[in-house]
């Protein structure tokens, strides 16, 4: 029997070892961040760790940034919620995007020796685009944010039983201070310790749970019997055991247009648009020492990450036929209780699993992994934030021609204001009892339309300025739209007129940001100046010379320390994965 030395009617009842692993592990989180203020001497060193990071370093950064909240609380909600289809979040959504990434765009980014993708974008397109993609990044930050600060919260109000106001301030409070010392190379570290404890904490969570539920053939056999017990709330059984064609995800009455959905909506517009273009990865791998470096982070990154849906995605198949609670509301009840004290939501599902399965010490240790997940989502969103808001907006358009060391310091206050309106945006999170749904909206907004107009004008050369901004705008006002009309409310009127429910909406605004944006540009393009061919090296793929592309020292690497081979095996993998599953 566990027993609490605090409130008995906190949702985790941990005991003093618990707190003890908690404790270990805040200490060695701020001592990182203190040993990386040692020796900083300028604005590179903050805000892109000097450049000078191991691949390896960099990779389990890159893929310990997105294990965050969202990642993990996010895809376990789905996973109780809707099964198997979630992993195309993974073996879909992300892994080709990844290298594509590391073998054709990571050349761009690190040879041109920009410090952000917004930068990226005011050579090739001026200042209009540039200014809109960074006005739009840094919003996206701070709601971000406030996903993973919300989520954060949530585990210290569970835990401890505090006021959810009260556990916001807090956990902010711990993030900001080792980003505030350390800047990115605190962040960084602070994620390769991260991603090691988040699958030592997950891991037992994994199968402990399935020896409960009688292994893979036990869990399949109860999610049927829950699924024909209620064919009114729960998706049928078959959609939740097979990976395709996904249709409880998009939640599309079509196989085929389920299946269309998922490749172009979510593999391709959302699923590029997000890995190919978000500076909160990309950042990662502009830290790393060479370009071969730089191209291998996100392909290091890949094969963590196509494992990653066993120890999130399972646990929330698991809660959903294990725990009470979350089997009821899978059913359809409102059942009383949840971290929020507001009811239960999908959210719930991997914290009722730790409190129904781990025994004092892995509760401790699995505590940890969510406190450590948390922290690594949200310090990525301000450490991002923190190096956009003083490059391409203050330093650009506000306040120019300082001294280095003054650009640090208002990273630092950047980083400050960052956690301050992440407390605010935490609210908006708790109103969606599925958060990625809330996530997957964003990125609909603010990615596909980036990744369209960034992707045409890497590869084409007539696109022009003018083109770039207004393509950025007008596909995001379109996701926009599609968004307000697939499920919502304008001037207190319903105008939900889309029949679209699961992720399909999102999955629809997104291809729709993509088209827009890029019918746009092209039309604008035809009718305005582009730039000379001449200033489009290193900016246009077939502008740049192919040697800038590659680190001339691969070529005599054995084939796992060389990009494009790397990449070849964990595409194959991934492949073999989408078969067997």
């Amino acid at each position: 029997m566990q027993t609490s030395i605090l409130a008995a009617d906190t949702l985790i009842q941990a005991n003093a070892v618990d707190y003890l692993l908690i404790a270990i592990y805040f200490a060695f989180v701020l001592g990182i961040g203190f040993l990386a203020s040692r020796g900083m001497s300028n604005s590179v060193d903050f805000f892109l760790s000097g450049r000078s990071l191991p691949a390896w370093v960099t990779g389990l950064a890159f893929i310990s940034a997105n294990l965050g909240a969202v990642e993990i609380m996010g895809m376990s909600a789905t996973g109780a919620q809707l099964g198997l289809p979630t992993v195309h979040y993974f073996w879909i959504g992300a892994i080709p995007a990844m290298l594509f990434l590391g073998v054709v765009m990571m050349p761009f980014y690190y040879g041109s020796k920009v410090r952000s993708v917004p930068e990226f974008m005011k050579r090739r397109f001026g200042t209009g685009a540039h200014l809109v993609n960074a006005l739009s990044f840094a919003t996206a930050q701070l709601l971000i944010a406030g996903i993973n600060l919300y989520l954060l919260g949530s585990i210290v109000h569970a835990l401890l039983g505090w006021p959810l106001w009260v556990a916001l301030i807090v956990a902010a409070l711990i993030v900001l201070s080792y980003i505030t010392l350390g800047g990115l190379k605190a962040a960084i570290y602070n994620e390769v310790l991260q991603f090691f404890v988040i699958v030592a904490a997950l891991l037992p969570l994994t199968l402990l749970g399935l020896h409960r539920v009688g292994g893979w053939d036990g869990l399949t056999s109860k999610i049927e019997k829950a699924a024909a017990a209620n064919p009114d709330t729960i998706a049928p059984a078959a959609d939740q055991l097979n990976s395709w064609p996904g249709a409880a995800l998009t939640g599309f009455n079509s196989d085929f247009l389920s299946v269309v959905g998922i490749v172009f909506g979510l593999g391709f517009v959302l699923s590029f648009g997000y890995w190919t273009t978000n500076f909160v990865e990309v950042q990662r791998a502009m830290a790393a020492d060479s370009i071969s470096a730089a191209r291998k982070t996100p392909i290091i990154g890949a094969f963590p990450k196509m494992f990653v849906p066993f120890i999130t995605i399972f646990p929330g198949m698991i809660a959903a036929v294990l725990v009470t609670e979350i089997a009821r509301t899978k059913a359809g009840e409102a059942v009383a209780g949840g971290a929020s004290g507001e009811g239960v939501t999908y959210n719930d599902s991997l914290l009722y699993l730790m409190a129904e399965v781990l025994p004092n010490g892995l509760l401790g240790l699995a505590i940890t992994g969510l406190l450590a997940a948390f922290m690594a989502g949200m310090a990525a969103n301000v450490s991002a934030f923190n190096t956009v808001v003083s490059f391409d907006i203050i330093q650009e358009y506000i306040i120019k021609d300082r001294p280095d060391d003054f650009y640090v310091k208002l990273g630092r206050w950047a980083t400050v204001a960052a956690t301050a309106v992440a407390i605010f945006t935490a609210v908006l999170a708790s109103n969606f009892s599925n958060i990625m749904d809330y996530l997957q909206t964003l990125f609909g907004f603010f990615n596909a339309p980036l990744f369209a107009t960034f992707i045409l004008g890497m590869f084409w050369k007539r696109m022009t300025a003018t083109a770039g901004w207004t393509g950025l705008v007008s596909g995001t006002l379109a996701a926009v739209l599609v968004g307000i009309l697939a499920d919502g409310t304008l001037g207190g009127l319903s105008v939900g007129v889309l029949p679209l429910s699961g992720q399909g909406a999102s999955f629809v605004a997104a291809g729709a940001a993509f088209v827009v944006d890029v019918a746009v540009s092209v039309v604008v393009s035809l009718v305005t100046t582009p730039k000379p061919e001449g200033s489009l090296k290193g900016l246009v793929y077939s502008e740049t010379p192919k040697e800038d592309l590659v680190d001339a020292e691969d070529a005599g690497r054995p084939w796992f320390e060389r990009p494009v081979p790397l990449a070849g095996v964990a595409l194959v993998l991934v492949i073999i994965l989408n078969v067997i599953f």
